[in-house]
């Protein structure tokens, strides 16, 4: 009896086992995409600066509860400063960065934020953003440190956290233009640990950080479309004269370009002398009211080329209102945090890319604005870029005093077609050039003799 009934029990187990891997295997088989249900990973950005890094945690709520025990899924404002306590003891206890000799960081957890997001293939989801200051030791370097971080990691051994740079003045990438990725934090599943990140930045220098504020501040200008139209439209009605309180008329070339030179300079020196205060100085000024006095002269400089408010005197306006624009240009600066070594050459390096940017585009109008005076369609022309530069004015104004509009919106995007701009400016530029010699060309032909018929009576007229 002992064979058959172990002849059943050895076919009765490998049933069992076949079914056990059979229906597994077709409902996974049988399974949409949707339905394996991947989970959001976290993600790490740091800002390194040159005493510190700041890290922004943004971090999966629903997989957050799991590893902590703190759920957040249906917290407010209000519930979340409740649970801050304990969320800030449970990130510091899990954020364990160190020299890469060992000798740990100090981490100080700040602000917390709740909101929502979404990532590829996952939908929507909650997150929970946390700031972290990660202080090392005296003289330690931050360009190359041991990360080490589990926070949900520890729990949740299928969760992946992606570390990226957000960043990095001394290498070169500022103002949140792309990440680098550092690398990926996840558990060991051989030795169940997690282990730490190994933080290789290389080596950085002031002249990569002078070079990236340099093209930091060249792009600044020529795609901030705002502080561009402020000096065009300035510029507008520099070749023209007064007469009765309205533009008609010439004043010459070399009088035309003497105005457009004052006027370029004195924006320049108006607004190169506040970035300077205001960055250095680091007041706390409240970006709205600047952006709504910008706004402003905009509009100003709109009705001053449809009607002369004062003339002459364009050169002081441009600096009194290049103040504005010189303060508005300095958060930039401000908020990237950085040491006053970094913001005196950053100083240096965006004034001057703001300052080059601007006297080519001002060469390149340059031509444009000269023929256009001696137009006959100068006036209709003229009319016409105040009238769409005012209700641009109008519509930031509005925007930036708490009213969101389309026509700011609209006014905002033409400044990422900067291709577009420089390609129209130098076309109109040699179109000008070409008119201007075919001009000259064609009156020089048409009376070649006058010069020499004057000269002739005057040797005449001598006894």
């Amino acid at each position: 009896m002992t064979g058959p009934r172990n002849w059943l029990t050895a076919a009765l187990t490998r049933l069992v086992a076949g079914i056990a891997i059979a229906v597994p295997a077709a409902l996974l088989l049988g399974a949409s995409p949707a339905a394996a249900h991947p989970m959001p990973h976290s993600v790490v950005q740091l800002d390194v600066h040159q005493t510190s890094v700041n890290a922004t945690l943004e971090l999966p709520t629903g997989e957050f509860a799991v590893a902590s025990g703190i759920d957040l899924s249906d917290s407010t404002k209000a519930g979340l400063a409740g649970k801050a306590p304990s969320v800030r003891a449970y990130l510091a206890r899990h954020i364990r960065p160190a020299t890469t000799s060992g000798t740990a960081w100090r981490v100080t957890i700040g602000a917390l934020s709740l909101g929502r997001t979404e990532q590829t293939s996952t939908g929507p989801y909650r997150e929970l953003v946390a700031e972290a200051v990660l202080t090392p030791p005296a003289d330690a370097d931050v360009r190359h440190f041991s990360f080490g971080y589990d926070v949900i990691v520890h729990q949740v051994v299928t969760h992946v956290v992606l570390v990226t740079v957000r960043q990095d003045w001394a290498a070169g990438q500022v103002d949140g233009r792309g990440t680098t990725q550092v690398g990926t934090i996840r558990i060991d599943t051989r030795t169940m640990k997690v282990p730490a990140l190994k933080v290789d930045l290389g080596a950085g220098s002031a002249w990569r950080g002078f070079l990236a504020m340099l093209d930091l501040g060249g792009d600044h200008i020529l795609t901030g479309t705002d502080h561009l139209l402020f000096l065009l439209i300035l510029l507008l009605p520099a070749p023209l004269a007064v007469r009765g309180r309205r533009w008609e008329g010439l004043v010459g070339p070399r009088a035309a370009l003497g105005r457009i030179g004052r006027i370029t300079l004195a924006f320049t020196a108006g607004h190169s002398v506040a970035l300077a205060a205001t960055a250095l100085g680091r007041p706390a000024i409240p970006a709205w009211p600047v952006e709504a006095f910008i706004a402003a002269s905009i509009l100003v400089g709109a009705v001053h080329a449809i009607r002369p408010l004062f003339p002459g005197r364009e050169a002081v306006v441009a600096g009194v209102f290049g103040l504005g624009h010189g303060m508005a240009f300095s958060f930039v600066l401000v908020e990237m945090h950085l040491s006053t070594g970094q913001l005196v050459t950053s100083l240096l390096g965006f004034n001057l890319g703001i300052e080059l940017v601007q006297l080519l585009l001002v060469g390149l109008a340059l031509p444009s604005l000269l023929v256009l005076a001696r137009l006959r369609v100068q006036p209709t022309l003229r009319l016409t870029a105040a009238a769409l530069t005012g209700t641009a004015a109008l519509g930031w104004l509005v925007d930036r005093l708490g009213r969101p509009n389309p026509v700011a919106r609209a006014a905002d995007g033409a400044g990422s077609h900067t291709t577009a701009l420089l390609t129209g400016l130098a076309v109109t530029a040699l179109a000008s050039a070409a008119w201007t010699l075919t001009t000259r060309r064609r009156t020089s032909a048409a009376d070649p003799a006058e010069p020499q018929l004057g000269q002739e009576d005057r040797m005449a007229s001598v006894p």
